[in-house]
């Protein structure tokens, strides 16, 4: 028969406590709401589906120096279009494609490809608000990268 001195229970009993509230606190015992299926006690009509937020900018890929090359997103003009330049660099000979998206401020999503030369560019219509420019460029390689992530705002006076 194992005995159990008085030390063991003090110091078991704390670190029982302190578990337990780690697990509170890390969520480990909430429900999870997987996309697409509606938690229990509600029907998947009762709300409306929210869009995901197309204005947030996220993080550009790091170009390695051999594929390094520039974009140029301008400031909107009076009626909110956008021009899109690619200024060129080391990495120009590379490129193969360079695909800008614009997201809308007012939830429309157009697209548009700009050539591989220096200076080649695009105009796309934007809002007068604020507006999400993503350009993605293809390599030689086969490597697609995010280059330019930004928002776009209406100019104020």
């Amino acid at each position: 028969m194992v005995r159990i001195s008085g030390m063991q229970y003090r110091l078991t009993i704390p670190v029982i406590v302190l578990v337990c509230i780690a697990v509170f606190l890390a969520g480990c015992t909430g429900v999870q709401n997987i996309p697409g299926i509606a938690p229990s006690g509600s029907s998947a009509g009762s709300s409306p589906a929210q869009a995901p937020n197309n204005l947030v900018p996220s993080p550009t890929d790091v170009l390695p120096a051999q594929n390094a090359i520039t974009m140029t997103v301008k400031e909107k003009d009076y009626l909110g279009n956008i021009d899109v330049v690619f200024d060129g660099g080391m990495g120009q000979i590379h490129v193969k494609k360079i695909e800008v998206t614009l997201y809308r401020a007012d939830g429309q999503v157009k697209a548009a490809t700009i050539g591989t030369k220096k200076e080649d560019n695009v105009v796309l219509e934007g809002t007068k608000q604020t507006d999400r420019v993503v350009v993605y460029v293809s390599f030689d390689n086969g490597d697609r990268m995010k280059v330019t992530d930004v928002q776009s705002p209406y100019r104020t006076r």
